[in-house]
């Protein structure tokens, strides 16, 4: 149910990016916009894993430095029936994690240092496993085309912004565009959709990672007491790597510390822990029985 959900949600996401060209440039624009989502999702599957991993400096973590945590990846690899991924550490103090790759080929599950320290190994193979979910579900690349999109649309609203300011807020509606109506519609309601299908997205797949996890490790424990920690870690401790444009990699939410938003819930990235434990048990019932 919820493949089906992202992929309704994906498809929403590019029709809102070619009718907001549209919007903006009648047909002509909507070939544009079609053709750049074109582009950005080709650019996405080829260079999105690098990308992160140089905006977050992870850095490559051999067999000899760090034997039990390789062994761990390889046994929770096989048996999610993918290659074993590439093992990164992020130098960063908040207790998090992330994967990325645009195929289980080229996996790769970077931890953070602070997760390291804070976690004990049962609740570190919970959070490895919840990666390897992903890269089994290939959520890596489906949340990179997803940013992308809704990046491109936070660029035509700017775009119509700046039309707006400089002369191209017209009261009538033409062929070439939507006039007041579809700049107004670009400007306001475009990017806060956007928005709206990006989250839902994420916190889809999330709930999908930490279901596989429960299966790779045999049970939830480990991944729901890792949760807990890691939810206190990143409302306490400021990343030194993350970024909005990453953050839904991220197994909680990274960019937590210190926000107070009233509203957050509504545009998080992630779901709410609570509701994801409460997840994880009951579809570890669900196998029990």
């Amino acid at each position: 149910m919820n493949t089906l959900r992202v992929g309704i949600l994906l498809t929403a996401l590019t029709a809102l990016f070619v009718v907001v060209g549209g919007m903006l440039g009648g047909q002509g624009g909507m070939v544009i916009a079609l053709g750049l989502a074109l582009v950005m999702n080709v650019g996405s599957f080829w260079f999105s894993d690098k990308l992160v991993i140089k905006m977050t400096r992870a850095q490559p973590v051999s067999e000899a430095e760090a034997p039990d945590l390789h062994a761990m990846v390889a046994r929770l690899a096989q048996r999610a029936g993918i290659p074993k991924p590439a093992l990164y550490v992020v130098p960063d103090p908040q207790p998090n994690a992330f994967a990325t790759g645009r195929s289980p080929a080229r996996g790769v599950v970077a931890v953070n240092q602070g997760l390291l320290d804070v976690l004990d190994a049962r609740e570190v193979e919970g959070v490895i496993a919840h990666e390897i979910g992903h890269i089994r579900h290939r959520d890596t690349l489906t949340m990179a085309v997803v940013a992308s999109l809704a990046g491109a649309v936070m660029m035509l609203a700017n775009m119509a912004q700046w039309a707006a300011m400089f002369g191209g807020l017209r009261g009538d509606d033409d062929d070439d565009g939507g006039g007041i109506v579809g700049l107004l519609v670009a400007i306001i309601v475009a990017p806060l959709a956007a928005m709206l299908i990006q989250t839902g997205i994420s916190r889809a797949r999330e709930f999908e990672a930490d279901a596989a996890a429960a299966d790779y490790t045999g049970s939830p424990d480990g991944l729901a007491s890792a949760l807990l920690k890691l939810e206190r870690g990143a409302s306490l401790i400021p990343s030194e790597t993350a970024r909005p444009a990453t953050a839904h990699l991220n197994i909680v939410n990274p960019l937590r510390a210190g926000s107070r938003a009233r509203f957050a819930g509504l545009f998080s990235t992630h779901p709410p822990v609570e509701a994801r434990i409460e997840r994880l048990m009951q579809h570890a019932g669900r196998v029990a029985a």
